[in-house]
C-alpha cells in the first residue's frame, strides 16, 4: 500500500516562508511525476507545481517566482519551498504522486495571516 505524508504546514505572516515535504512510502517500482495541489475554502483543488522524475518543473502562474518544487528520488520525497507568501495562499496543500495510478496525501494546512 502506498502512503503519502505531508508535513511543514502552519501559520505564517504575509511575506514569510514555509517548506512543505511529502514522503512516499510503500511497495512500488518508481514514482513518475509528483506535484503539489491546493484547495482553499469554497474553491476547487488546483495545481500549484509539478515535477517530473528527471526534475523538469512547471508552476501555476500565481506562484511563479515565489515557490520552488524539488524532489529527492532516493528518498521518494517531494518538497515545496514557498517564499513571499500572501494571504491568498492560505489553503490545504496536497501532495500527488503518479505511480501505477494517482496517489494523494491527506493534506497540510497553510495559513498566511498577520
Amino acid at each position: 500500500q502506498v502512503q503519502l505524508v505531508e508535513s511543514g504546514g502552519g501559520l505564517v505572516q504575509p511575506g514569510g516562508s514555509l517548506r512543505l515535504s511529502c514522503a512516499v512510502s510503500g511497495r512500488f517500482l518508481r514514482i513518475n511525476d509528483m506535484g503539489w495541489y491546493r484547495q482553499a475554502p469554497g474553491k476547487e483543488r488546483e495545481l500549484v507545481a509539478a515535477i517530473t522524475r528527471g526534475g523538469s518543473a512547471n508552476y501555476a502562474d500565481f506562484v511563479k517566482g515565489r515557490f520552488t518544487i524539488s524532489r529527492d528520488n532516493f528518498k521518494n520525497t517531494v518538497y515545496l519551498q514557498m517564499n513571499s507568501l500572501l494571504p491568498e495562499d492560505t489553503a490545504v496543500y496536497y501532495c500527488n504522486a503518479q505511480i501505477s495510478m494517482d496517489y494523494w496525501g491527506k493534506g497540510t494546512l497553510v495559513t498566511v495571516s498577520s
